[in-house]
């Protein structure tokens, strides 16, 4: 067979339009189904991490409204909310112990002096651990720009995802992150802080704190010291404090 007979046969299979729809069939669908399964799972993905960033920026919203002190409840309930808007289950699996989402809610305090962030408390759900006073420092890249003493709620979550279908895409972890200044209060507190305050105080020793200078109170005197350990209660009877202890008459 020389070469003019192959370009004849060549040029004749290109005109040929004759076969069979089942065959094509045959051949394109498994092509199609691949397709589809890729693109569904990649949607998935952005999706799901989508909803999880929505249900972070719910729960920081919602604790950036709080003036009372919160407890382990109210971090309990935050992961349960957690769990029912992003449809993943809060409780631990049975075979590996393991959680399939994270979540963990920390109060974070800018120093102006010495130019650091810390961690004033920290509570974490799942496999997450709380964080410690330092870990801050870890976050400095991604936390904004505040006032001396300004505080920010930080909510980190995270979840296990497996892809239903095996498309070149190994299991991965979705991990969202936000943080939120108080809306109604300088500070959140968590409960297991004793003799804390969160800077509502209107004139009232009874309000959290249980000191006027502590709590911002209208009554309060101005204190030189940063942990409020030399503070000095004014007088009720008397009006506005003056710094020194003494009531304005």
């Amino acid at each position: 067979m020389n070469m003019t007979t192959i370009k004849t046969l060549l040029r004749k299979f290109r005109r040929d339009n004759e076969g069979y729809v089942t065959i094509e069939v045959m051949f394109m669908l498994p092509v199609l189904f691949v397709l589809f399964g890729a693109a569904w799972v990649y949607f998935d993905v952005f999706r799901q991490q989508s909803v999880n960033q929505k249900a972070n920026y719910a729960i920081g919203d919602m604790l950036s409204r709080e003036t009372e002190e919160i407890d382990d409840t109210f971090i309990d309930n935050s992961f349960k909310l957690f769990g029912v808007l992003t449809k993943n289950v809060t409780e631990p699996d049975e075979l590996t112990g393991r959680y399939g989402a994270d979540l963990r809610i920390s109060v974070v305090e800018y120093n102006a002096n010495n130019r650091r962030y810390s961690v004033v408390w920290s509570a974490a759900r799942g496999d997450y651990e709380e964080l410690n006073r330092n870990d801050a420092e870890n976050y400095a890249n991604r936390l904004p720009n505040m006032a001396n003493n300004g505080q920010v709620i930080m909510v980190e979550s995270r979840e296990d995802y497996y892809p239903i279908f095996n498309v070149g895409l190994d299991p991965l972890e979705l991990k969202t992150y936000s943080f939120t200044h108080p809306r109604y209060a300088p500070q959140v507190l968590f409960a297991r802080q004793q003799n804390e305050n969160n800077g509502w105080g209107n004139g009232d020793q009874d309000a959290p704190g249980g000191s006027l200078c502590n709590n911002n109170a209208e009554n309060a005197t101005d204190c030189s010291n940063e942990d409020g350990s030399n503070n000095v209660e004014p007088n009720r009877g008397h009006g506005r404090g003056n710094g020194n202890g003494h009531g304005r008459p």
